[in-house]
């Protein structure tokens, strides 16, 4: 090969070089995501960003530079709700090959800033996370009812936890006509917590009330900060095929899933991990053997029993209102079910990828049945079983428990079931001899 040639080849590669160290990368959109605490804003591109940010004072602000980046010709505002950002504006670069924003900050914040490679229905992503440091995560928003105001004392009110799933960067499923579950299952939750509100002695918390993402591990931690005495978080299922319908419950199991539906709920759990943009899913060896201590701890064994107590419940009234997808609470490793100290259960309330029961679940009569049938089920469990310092306990001392008799069911079994004598169980109802019929109602004195 000659020396010209050899020049020629050099200065061909030294061109492609550049032109890849100056190829441009597109912003797509800059979409806001406000939430209680914390706000996300996410920078859509065609290409993987390089960017570095740092802090400014007196104002605050957060600078974050984006290099070998176009501008975007129009920023989004910040909805008047924002309590972080005041404002969103380019400022000059720092080279003419670099784009350069500004977020001026109305509270102090800690930012955290990452990138995502493309995942599920987006590309490239930059996601700039601003954690309020004034304010609490358990502040209570605006829009929650004067019922919130009560205070947790003797004689308290059951608190139940409840977690819209998805929100906000994440959608969840999809539907045919292009439903997000996401939106499905913060409907459902709000109806839930109006019931549950409305009930003398239980009381609601909502772990998100609009649409923002909270990540998975920190759902229950949410729950846990509001002193959660039972978890519910709300789903509609989907699946690869539009066949599968009905809906399911889930409680915790420390194994994989064995079946199909139960390994694409749990993939389907982590790939929502990504795409609300945190990585850190319980997955590792040492949460797993972490997890694997707690269930000898009698506080684990409590709250799997009591989940599936509640699961065994749900299932028993959604059937009443829906198609049931398995006629048994199912088993499955999921990041939201894994608190040791808080009973929790899952429930998969359709299959929003099947194209009849999408346009049931975006039905508001639908809707209600379905937050009916999980209130009755919860309020059901609690009645029975209240804890020791709540108002349900009073009540269930004041008040006879109420039996319906069952096919097979004799005095002697329902005397030894509630711990009470046949005599005292016969006085309590007045019954001049040992028969029962089906469908008949009995008080059940206390033991």
């Amino acid at each position: 090969m000659s020396r010209g040639v050899i020049k020629l080849f050099i200065y061909l590669v030294a061109i492609t070089m550049s032109s890849s160290l100056w190829a441009q990368n597109t912003i797509n959109s800059v979409r806001v995501w406000p939430s209680p605490d914390s706000t996300r804003v996410v920078f859509d591109l065609t290409e993987k960003p390089d960017f570095s940010y740092f802090m400014l004072k007196n104002p605050s602000r957060l600078v974050v530079d984006l290099e070998q980046t176009r501008e975007l010709k129009v920023l989004p505002g910040i909805p008047p709700e924002h309590q972080i950002v005041s404002k969103l504006r380019y400022s000059k670069p720092k080279n003419k090959h670099s784009v350069r924003f500004v977020f001026e900050l109305s509270a102090p914040v800690k930012p955290v800033v990452f990138a995502l490679a493309p995942t599920g229905p987006y590309k490239n992503r930059l996601v700039v996370d601003l954690y309020d440091k004034s304010e609490s995560s358990t502040a209570v928003s605006p829009a929650q009812t004067a019922a919130k105001n009560r205070q947790l004392s003797q004689e308290r009110d059951i608190v139940i936890a409840i977690d819209a799933g998805h929100g906000g960067e994440d959608p969840g499923s999809i539907g045919p006509s292009g439903t997000y579950e996401k939106t499905i299952t913060l409907q459902i939750a709000k109806r839930l917590e109006r019931m549950i509100d409305s009930e003398r002695g239980m009381i609601s918390r909502m772990v998100r009330s609009g649409d923002y993402f909270v990540k998975l591990n920190t759902r229950t931690n949410r729950a846990r900060e509001k002193k959660a005495d039972f978890f519910v978080s709300i789903h509609a299922d989907a699946f690869t095929s539009p066949g599968p319908n009905g809906a399911s419950v889930w409680v915790l199991s420390l194994r994989r899933a064995n079946s199909e539906i139960g390994k694409w709920i749990e993939d389907k759990e982590k790939h929502s991990e990504l795409l609300g943009g945190a990585a850190d899913v319980i997955k590792d060896a040492a949460n797993e053997k972490y997890l694997a201590q707690a269930l000898l701890d009698m506080s684990m064994d409590h709250s799997m029993k009591t989940g599936l107590s509640v699961a065994d419940e749900v299932v028993k009234e959604l059937r009443k209102v829906a198609k049931l997808h398995k006629k048994d609470p199912q088993h499955a490793s999921l990041a939201v079910l894994k608190s040791p100290d808080i009973p929790s259960i899952l429930i998969e309330t359709g299959f929003i990828s099947n194209p009849r029961e999408e346009k049931l679940l975006k039905s508001a009569n639908h809707q209600e049945r379905l937050a009916k049938a999980i209130f009755t089920s919860i309020k059901n469990y609690y009645l029975k079983n209240p804890p020791d310092d709540s108002l349900f306990a009073k009540l269930k001392s004041q008040y006879p428990t109420k039996h319906k008799v069952r096919p097979g069911e004799s005095l002697s079994m329902l005397a030894s079931r509630y711990g009470i004598t046949i005599n005292k169980l016969k006085q309590a109802n007045k019954l001049s001899s040992n028969t029962l019929f089906i469908g008949q109602e009995l008080d059940i004195p206390q033991s």
